[in-house]
């Protein structure tokens, strides 16, 4: 029986639950990886004023991607989607944002 803390969520992982694989590992990492080569992007648009260059179609089509893996995620309940995701929305509508007001 799965203890459960005052806030009722569940301490135990479920049994039906698989293993994490060495390539979700590997995924978990790029992942954090790449958001963070995006963070340069995102200085410059807003600490350095400059959008020259960035292009607001492309930034929005990855902001649109996004949040589409990220109900894709929620839907299929895979941690390993909706949380990048959570990351890489704030990131791609930074840079939009920063386009749209400093371009």
């Amino acid at each position: 029986m799965p203890m459960v803390p005052p806030d009722c969520a569940v301490i135990i992982k479920p049994p039906d639950s698989p293993p994490v694989s060495g390539l979700e590992r590997i995924l978990r990492v790029l992942s954090v990886f790449t958001m963070l080569m995006t963070v340069p992007q995102v200085l410059t648009v807003w600490v350095g004023r400059d959008a020259g260059g960035v292009s607001l179609v492309s930034w929005t089509s990855y902001l649109l991607a996004a949040c589409l893996w990220f109900v894709y995620g929620l839907q299929k309940h895979d941690k390993t989607i909706y949380l990048a995701c959570i990351g890489w929305v704030l990131l791609d509508a930074a840079v939009v944002i920063g386009v749209i007001v400093h371009g």
